[in-house]
């Protein structure tokens, strides 16, 4: 016998809540573990973008009806599993500082995971759950020590169709689209679930299964005999249709509009990889004559080639990030090496620089028979490797600090480089993964943006995890923005995007290359830009409002209880 349905306020009443049970720790794990998995497959190298709602569905669905501890070991396996397979290209610098990153940030998941097990109690707790998911992004981008943007749901949906909603409220929002349909997808499964073991032991509202078997292992799940008069139950309707919705919502990013790029101005940008000798050693890997060596005859080569018409003359040239590593107003040779191939070219040359006096990270404009001009230092340094935190304790435990004796200096303002039509927004490493900064150089006036980078240290055996993961963010931001990225790499990938996201020109990795392309240079701000960071704050603010009547219920809980 098929009892009536549930109503939807019931089924939407959160998973393992007052009295309802979830799956069993032993079976939970396995699942955390499967859906953190999943999640790093969602972005690149591999890049299977729809795991990005599978994933956050299955963290969900373990930590439905769990304890708080039950949650915090859920929570540690499922970032256990996505963080050390997503990072693991930091193996190249040192397997603690990969321990580290990744241990630390599996920790800092666990223990928000809590927070999102007391959201399941709420009425509508898959929105909820996709505010869990902004929330955790946010402070994940913040702190400690400055933040890590890695491995944020939008960075997987470069090749998505949902990736259209960046442009409307940014990566905070189109993050909560993807987990919202990781949501309803939990919502969906649990339901299944529940339904299933409720036909297992013959409980109150299922399939009625007959008698239980006697054997603890058989008991659930008990696949239901339903008629067939009931293949789609009235239960089934409610998260079905929500998981539909929820997803057909976030693909429509594919239907948005897009502002016409017809009428704009455009301009022919160029960007350099000179390459870096192919070592394991860091010393020989980052040869400081070789690597600015490499960067000056690429771009001679590029003016040989535009001189015998076999290429464009560009309007700007993009060097990487530490194409040249002494500073070349210490070291008159490198000064004369980057010069002369600026004047060969006869463009203004953007050239990564380390200055010292004090050391900074910068990309500095160079202009025909001018020399260096504007500057812009680094604002966003990489902690434990620009900046040390904490030395003093840190030199007692462990001789990593003396892996960057001296700390760089953060710049604290925003540059443009104006040159001709082109007025470039220059962002370095991983300065892409923040938003404000991407957001700054927009509202500054940028109608071109850049990306110069150094991946020689994080690629050393091949792998590409690192550099098509930030890649992949450079895609979003152009999306985001509505404006063409040029990626500088010294070693790969380096690329040419479109204001579209899509890729107009991209290099392979450890060899030398000159990317070249006509892009329009997009003056107007789109709906993301213009209400900056005000959605990320709204959903924050209305999740964290949603955890009191959350941790009311569970207090009601335990007191009936």
């Amino acid at each position: 016998m098929i009892a009536a349905a549930p109503s939807a306020a019931s089924r939407l009443a959160g998973p393992g809540a007052d009295g309802q049970r979830g799956l069993p720790l032993r079976w939970a794990l396995p699942v955390a573990l499967a859906g953190g998995l999943a999640l790093a497959a969602a972005f690149p190298p591999a890049g299977i973008w729809p795991l990005a709602v599978v994933g956050p569905a299955l963290l969900t669905v373990a930590l439905a009806g769990r304890s708080l501890r039950g949650s915090f070991l859920a929570g540690l396996v499922f970032g256990v599993a996505f963080f050390f397979l997503m990072l693991s290209w930091v193996l190249n610098v040192a397997w603690y500082a990969w321990a580290g990153l990744a241990g630390g940030s599996a920790v800092i998941l666990a223990v928000l995971a809590i927070g999102q097990r007391l959201l399941l109690r709420l009425p509508g707790w898959p929105v909820a759950v996709a505010g869990w998911w902004v929330v955790t992004e946010a402070l994940r981008d913040r702190w400690p020590w400055g933040g890590f943007p890695w491995g944020r749901l939008a960075m997987s949906q470069a090749d998505a169709p949902t990736a259209g909603w960046a442009a409307v409220g940014g990566a905070p929002l189109l993050t909560f689209l993807v987990a919202l349909a990781g949501g309803t997808l939990a919502w969906l499964i649990l339901a299944c679930l529940g339904r299933l073991r409720g036909a297992g032991a013959g409980d109150r509202g299922a399939v009625d299964a007959g008698p239980p078997p006697a054997s603890r292992r058989a008991r659930w799940p008990r696949w239901p005999q339903w008629p067939r008069s009931a293949w789609w139950p009235r239960w089934l309707a409610g998260p079905a249709l929500a998981t539909v919705a929820a997803a057909g919502l976030a693909a429509a990013g594919a239907a948005l509009p897009v502002d016409p790029v017809a009428g704009s101005p455009t301009a022919v940008a160029a960007a350099v990889q000179g390459d870096v000798p192919h070592a394991r050693d860091l010393p020989q890997l980052l040869n400081d004559s070789a690597v600015t060596q490499n960067h000056a005859q690429a771009t001679e080569k590029l003016a040989a080639q535009v001189r015998s018409g076999q290429r464009q003359k560009p309007a700007i040239v993009i060097w990487p990030e530490n194409s040249t590593n002494l500073d070349p107003f210490s070291y008159p040779a490198v000064y004369e090496e980057v010069a002369a191939a600026v004047n060969a070219i006869g463009r203004p040359v953007l050239v990564g620089e380390v200055l010292n006096s004090p050391q900074r990270n910068a990309g500095q404009l160079w202009l025909p028979d001018r020399g260096p001009t504007a500057i812009y230092v680094k604002r966003q340094l990489v902690p434990f490797g620009e900046v040390i935190p904490d030395r003093g304790l840190l030199s007692h435990i462990t001789s990593l600090p003396s892996l960057q004796p001296v700390n760089f200096t953060p710049g604290h303002r925003t540059v443009i480089f104006t040159t001709g039509k082109v007025r470039l927004g220059d962002v370095i490493c991983y300065e892409i993964g923040f938003d404000g900064l991407v957001r700054s150089d927009v509202a500054a006036g940028a109608n071109l943006l850049a990306v110069q980078t150094n991946d020689a240290t994080f690629e050393v055996d091949g792998q590409t995890g690192e550099t098509l993961q930030q890649l992949a963010m450079a895609r979003i931001r152009a999306i985001e923005s509505d404006r063409a990225v040029v990626v500088a790499s010294t070693i790969g990938v380096s690329a040419i995007v479109a204001p579209s996201g899509q890729l107009i020109a991209h290099s392979g990795t450890w060899q030398q290359a000159v990317l070249e392309a006509r892009i329009p240079l997009i003056s107007h701000r789109t709906l993301a830009d213009a209400v900056g960071a005000w959605p990320e704050g709204i959903i924050v603010a209305l999740t964290a409002a949603a955890l009191v009547p959350a941790v009311l219920r569970g207090r009601k809980s335990l007191r009936s209880r």
